[in-house]
């Protein structure tokens, strides 16, 4: 049988005192967030390569450090699986730079998948910090991430090509906006 997990029974993520003395800190997180997604809705097809680039970066430099790694734990038994690993993420990494479009189509449907399980865990979240006033801003944003995910995969691959850049604005930009409004209401509860 499954159970909730404990600080879903007990209520230990309820208690969000300590937090309301840091609500210009959520308040920023809100603010970068909002203006990061308008950027990303401004230049969506930019937006969409440049996030295919970076990944492709990140994953040679994640090779690298992987085949690396092996040769440092040589006498490990799974030398030759970290050694492959690591030649996989490199060659993943320069396969992004070869062909844009398709690894734009394979983060595309990763993108999905991800953000269907971003709405989940931010949903678990909006209701944690449920006696804050706004709450429900970042339950709303947790929605429509989660729809955003989904519009993402019953889409998918044909709008590969812009749907990363645009996606990633609107979710970005709600979820800003929750969090501003949860800081917000963090300002009123502390001066009280």
């Amino acid at each position: 049988m499954t159970t909730a997990p404990d600080f879903l029974k007990h209520g230990a993520m309820h208690d969000t005192s300590a937090l309301r003395g840091k609500w210009k800190w959520i308040l920023a997180l809100g603010i970068v967030f909002v203006i990061a997604g308008a950027l990303a809705l401004t230049m969506v097809v930019t937006a969409t390569f440049a996030g295919v680039l970076f990944v492709g970066v990140m994953m040679i430099f994640a090779g690298v450090a992987e085949v690396v790694s092996a040769f440092q734990v040589r006498s490990w038994g799974s030398f030759l699986f970290w050694v492959l690993l690591g030649i996989l993420y490199i060659v993943a990494g320069f396969a992004a730079f070869e062909n844009p479009l398709l690894a734009a189509k394979v983060l595309t449907l990763v993108l999905g998948i991800v953000l269907v399980t971003s709405g989940v865990v931010r949903l678990v979240l909006a209701f944690s910090v449920r006696p804050e006033n706004a709450w429900g801003w970042v339950a709303f944003s947790a929605l429509i991430t989660l729809l955003l995910g989904v519009i993402i995969l019953a889409h998918w691959p044909w709008s590969s090509l812009f749907i990363i850049g645009m996606f990633l604005g609107i979710d970005l930009i709600f979820a800003g906006s929750g969090w501003i409004r949860v800081a917000l209401g963090m300002r009123q509860l502390a001066k009280a």
